[in-house]
């Protein structure tokens, strides 16, 4: 949980393309009532200011994030953290509602599902290269 628990490793295991920085944060490992600034370039590499904050935190086994103000009209994403015998099992639960009715459907389905869908797919790669399989 450490590596996510720290906003400091944020900018490491999100894809480069995204330009993510975080801007604010007030310590080292995440705790309820936590607020994180970030910068991110999520479309044609256009800087948007994105707030979130924990929710919610019960380490070594759980934290939540949901933005606060940003690009999504909803986000909400749950950081489950598991022991097992090879190491620790995470599970990412994400739910999030794209602002704009039917025409941000649309752009859900066609574009910003796969993106995060990719985010996500990285963040995998990275942890494997730091920690191992």
């Amino acid at each position: 949980m450490a590596i996510f628990s720290n906003p400091n490793n944020l900018e490491t295991i999100t894809p480069p393309e995204m330009g993510f920085k975080h801007t604010v944060y007030e310590d080292d490992c995440v705790y309820s009532g936590m607020i994180i600034l970030h910068k991110v370039k999520p479309v044609l590499n256009l800087p948007i200011n994105w707030m979130t904050e924990i929710t919610q935190v019960n380490a070594p086994n759980l934290f939540i994030d949901e933005q606060r103000k940003g690009i999504y009209s909803f986000w909400h994403h749950q950081h489950h953290f598991k022991s097992v015998e090879q190491g620790t099992e995470m599970i990412d639960i994400i739910h999030y509602e794209v602002p704009f009715g039917f025409l941000g459907d649309v752009v859900n389905t066609l574009y910003v599902r796969n993106k995060i869908q990719s985010i996500f797919d990285f963040r995998f790669k990275k942890v494997e290269e730091i920690f191992g399989k």
